[in-house]
């Protein structure tokens, strides 16, 4: 009967270690495989990362390049003193005003003043007709 008894422990403690060691294997191997995901995420982290800051830098670069861009053009509008009063009867136009205002206020002649009227209705008109 002892030996019975020490027969079944044997044998429960034999299937245990078995399991066990069945058990410590598909731990370890999926540890192996959570590591190499995780290497492979930190990898496209580090791809995006990357990108990023390359996008950053080119943007930034763009910005510059356009604030310089504004700058030369406010230069070259500022310089000639004709192509200032042609851009302020143009505006005063889109507001608003007629041909004696633009003589009045800008300093061009009352044919240039009507021609400029005149184009003013035409570029206004295709945006009436919608």
């Amino acid at each position: 009967m002892i030996w019975l008894a020490l027969a079944v422990v044997a044998i429960v403690s034999c299937v245990s270690i078995g399991y066990s060691i069945n058990a410590r294997r598909q731990l370890h191997q999926h540890q192996r495989q959570y590591e190499a995901l995780i290497n492979v995420l930190r990898n496209e982290i580090q791809a995006l990362t990357s990108s990023s800051i390359g996008m950053g830098h080119r943007l930034m670069d763009v910005e510059n390049k356009l604030n310089i861009t504004a700058e030369k053009q406010q230069e070259l509008a500022n310089r000639d003193p004709g192509v200032l009063a042609y851009n302020q009867a143009a505006r005063l136009m889109e507001m608003g005003a007629d041909v004696d205002d633009l003589v009045k206020n800008c300093g061009i002649g009352r044919p240039e003043a009507e021609l400029m009227a005149l184009l003013h209705k035409e570029i206004a008109a295709p945006d009436n007709r919608n």
